[in-house]
């Protein structure tokens, strides 16, 4: 069976059409896929237990949103067995890249194999409901194994973290990408002092940062654009730091509380980004050069 009786929807299946109409070879940067479970079971310390999000069901997404290329993040539904990741982007070669998760004790030929397959950063965990076992001391020398096999670190952390991992991120040998905007409290506006942090923090120009996730740092979804305070938060970021900023849908929206309208999340970038030029740069230049596609 590809679901089980208990598994819950995390996405919605009819997403309107956007009106802006992105430009040639743009990136959605963080994106998950979830099973079909009967190929990739799921992890067994898993915290949800999610509906299939196929690959198949991405590519269609990705059609119909106009995106040409992704960053598909591995999850910790599927835990440290990256094949979910690997088998997308197979199917799209070239286009479609990806993000692993591997334990810390992970041995230097698999990393080197997981860079060969289109793995192109190892992404871990500080947030309370779940993690990936690396401590805050660790990132540096982790950072140091990465650097011979072109891969990038990308950490997901609760914004009360961000002055505890801030030595240690400037200290990494390797780019960071920091991802959902830290995720900030929206309703503190951009003088809030965990998105004042993030800024300093964004002044290592090694340091780079996900737009995504406006629907995670702002529950303000019934409005026009929805997550008003979020955009807020993301257009500040892409003003200051417009060459380290890339922005994601982060479908299929894991443990989420209501199913972010995917149309709506892409025209949202219009409000973040103003011109086309800096829109250009947002979805095309800066994962073009993050990436290497």
């Amino acid at each position: 069976m590809s679901t089980s009786t208990n598994s819950i929807q995390t996405f919605n299946p009819n997403p309107s059409l956007p009106t802006l109409h992105l430009p040639s070879l743009a990136c959605d940067a963080h994106v998950h896929i979830f099973g079909p479970v009967a190929k990739f079971p799921f992890a067994d310390d898993r915290n949800i237990t999610p509906m299939d999000a196929s690959k198949e069901t991405l590519f269609a997404l990705h059609k119909k949103l106009g995106v040409a290329r992704c960053v598909i993040v591995q999850s910790m539904v599927h835990g440290f067995d990256n094949r979910v990741v690997i088998d997308a982007m197979q199917a799209a070669p070239g286009r479609y890249l990806g993000v692993a998760l591997v334990p810390t004790d992970v041995a230097d030929a698999e990393l080197a194999r997981l860079a060969h397959s289109g793995i192109r950063g190892i992404r871990f965990h500080f947030v309370k409901h779940f993690s990936t076992g690396i401590q805050t001391q660790q990132l540096v020398d982790f950072s140091k194994r990465l650097k011979p096999h072109g891969l990038h670190l990308q950490l997901h952390f609760s914004s009360d973290m961000i002055e505890e991992l801030t030595p240690a991120i400037t200290q990494c040998v390797v780019p960071v990408m920091i991802d959902h905007m830290g995720r900030v409290d929206a309703r503190e506006g951009i003088n809030g002092l965990h998105f004042l942090a993030l800024c300093c923090l964004l002044k290592n120009s090694h340091v780079h940062v996900k737009v995504s996730g406006a629907d995670r740092i702002d529950r303000v979804f019934d409005a026009d654009p929805p997550y008003p305070q979020g955009i807020v938060i993301a257009r500040q970021l892409m003003r200051e730091f417009p060459d380290q900023c890339v922005w994601g849908t982060d479908w299929p929206h894991p443990n989420q509380n209501h199913f972010p309208d995917d149309g709506k999340l892409i025209d949202n970038i219009a409000c973040i980004a103003i011109t086309p030029a800096e829109v250009t740069k947002l979805m095309v230049t800066n994962p073009h050069n993050f990436y290497s596609f």
